[in-house]
C-alpha cells in the first residue's frame, strides 16, 4: 500500500461491527481501514436510499474514502418491517420483544440485509452499493446477548442463532460477509 493512499474511513461507533469487518476483509485487503464514530442523521426510506444518504453525508464530513453500513432485519410476515429501522425496534423491545412481534403470525421467516455504501472521496465519483442477504427465522432468543438481534435470528440451514454460532462461522455466512465479499471484489478489479 502506498503511503499516499488515504485509508478508508468506516463510519461506525459499534466496535463489534468494526471487528467483524476487519476479520472478514482479512489482512490481504489492499487498503487500510480506520473507523470514526460520526453521529449521522437517521434517514428514512428503503435500505438502499438510507445507505446512499448516509454515505453522501459521511463523504462530505470525511473528505476522503468512506464506507458506511446499514443493516436491516426484515420480517416477511410484516412486509419487510422493521427493516432499516431495526436499531430503534431493538433499542425499545430487546431481542425478546422482536420475537414477540411475530406472535400470532404463522410465518416466522425473515432475512438479514446488509448494505455497504462506498465513496472513493474523489469529486465526481459515484457512491457504490454492496449488498448481502441471509435468509432465516426469528426465534426465541438464544445465546449471548452481546450483539444486537443475533440471539433471535437463526440463519437458514442452521439450528443455532447468530449469537450461538462461533464468530468464525457467523463471519462465513452472514449478510455482512456477503456484502463485504462484493466490496472486496470491487477492489480486486
Amino acid at each position: 500500500m502506498s503511503s499516499s493512499v488515504k485509508p478508508i474511513t468506516f463510519v461506525t461507533g459499534n466496535k463489534n461491527k468494526l471487528e467483524e469487518l476487519v476479520k472478514i476483509l482479512g489482512k490481504a485487503f489492499p487498503q487500510q481501514i480506520v473507523s470514526k464514530d460520526i453521529d449521522l442523521p437517521e434517514y428514512q426510506g428503503t435500505p438502499d436510499e438510507v445507505s446512499l444518504a448516509k454515505c453522501k453525508t459521511a463523504a462530505t464530513l470525511i473528505e476522503g474514502p468512506v464506507l458506511v453500513e446499514d443493516t436491516s432485519l426484515c420480517f416477511n410476515a410484516l412486509g419487510g418491517l422493521p427493516g432499516p429501522y431495526i436499531k430503534w425496534f431493538l433499542k425499545n423491545l430487546k431481542p425478546e420483544g422482536l420475537h414477540r412481534l411475530l406472535h400470532g403470525f404463522e410465518d416466522k421467516s425473515a432475512y438479514a440485509l446488509c448494505v455497504f455504501a462506498y465513496h472513493s472521496g474523489k469529486p465526481g465519483d459515484e457512491i457504490v452499493l454492496f449488498r448481502g442477504k441471509t435468509d432465516g427465522t426469528i426465534v426465541s432468543p438464544r445465546g449471548p446477548n452481546s450483539f444486537g438481534w443475533d440471539p433471535c435470528f437463526e440463519p437458514k440451514g442452521f439450528d443455532q442463532t447468530y449469537a450461538e454460532l462461533p464468530k468464525s462461522k457467523k463471519n462465513e455466512i452472514s449478510h455482512r460477509f456477503k456484502a463485504l465479499s462484493e466490496f472486496q471484489n470491487h477492489f480486486a478489479k
